[in-house]
């Protein structure tokens, strides 16, 4: 059964983050709320947890995981970064936007899209998700928690049937399959970010999500 630990949203206890970082680096896999939605995640280094995450979630190795970076030169050390990227991300973040990068040698390749040898990059703009990773010192897993449990395991489930998932619902689902419980009070989110594709010369949304319209103009028909 999975820890919880409440969280000052603001103020975060100090005590508290770092028991819960020293899971993070002991291989724990955590749930925990950001800026869109509550998240499964863990240290980006810890090949074991990320193995569970993946297990959790259903997902096959060949789909990429995206990860919460600090700040700008943060995502700079995981991915490499256009003059026009930079410029675009620096007027993004923090926010609710993910970002497609080449990943340099530092993104394992359990995380990244094994054909194109790309990652996705967040900065959330969110206190305790920066809290966090300040205190970890490293890159934060960051996949929807938006599943559910069967007879066989678990499963995702629909947008639908998700947003009618409660924050104590949601919390009753995971206790068993994740270690740590963050609650900062929070009740779930169900808007994703949006996601924009910089591999290329010009940025492409692949998805609308939390504040698309301030990038609307690099939407294709």
């Amino acid at each position: 059964m999975a820890t919880i630990y409440e969280v000052h949203p603001v103020a975060p206890q100090k005590d508290r983050i770092e028991k819960i970082t020293k899971a993070l680096k002991d291989g724990a896999v955590m749930l925990y709320p950001t800026d869109t939605v509550y998240a499964i995640g863990c240290d980006l280094n810890s090949k074991s947890a990320v193995e569970r995450v993946r297990q959790i979630k259903q997902l096959s190795n060949d789909k990429p995981l995206t990860f919460l970076c600090s700040s700008l030169s943060n995502i700079t050390d995981y991915a490499a970064v256009s003059d026009e990227a930079y410029r675009i991300i620096k007027r993004l973040i923090p926010g609710s936007y993910t970002f497609l990068l080449p990943a340099t040698k530092l993104v394992p390749r359990l995380v990244m899209n094994p054909k194109r040898k790309t990652t996705g990059i967040r900065v959330p703009d969110h206190r305790l998700c920066f809290t966090l990773l300040e205190a970890l010192g490293n890159p934060i897993i960051s996949t929807s928690a938006h599943i559910t449990t069967d007879d066989e395991g678990a499963a995702p489930v629909s947008a639908a049937k998700a947003e009618s998932f409660g924050k104590a619902e949601l919390f009753d689902c995971l206790s068993k399959l994740v270690d740590v419980i963050v609650d900062d009070g929070s009740d779930p989110g169900y808007q994703v970010s949006t996601i924009l594709d910089l591999t290329k010369s010009e940025p492409i949304v692949v998805r609308r999500g939390l504040g698309w319209e301030a990038v609307a103009v690099w939407e294709k028909d």
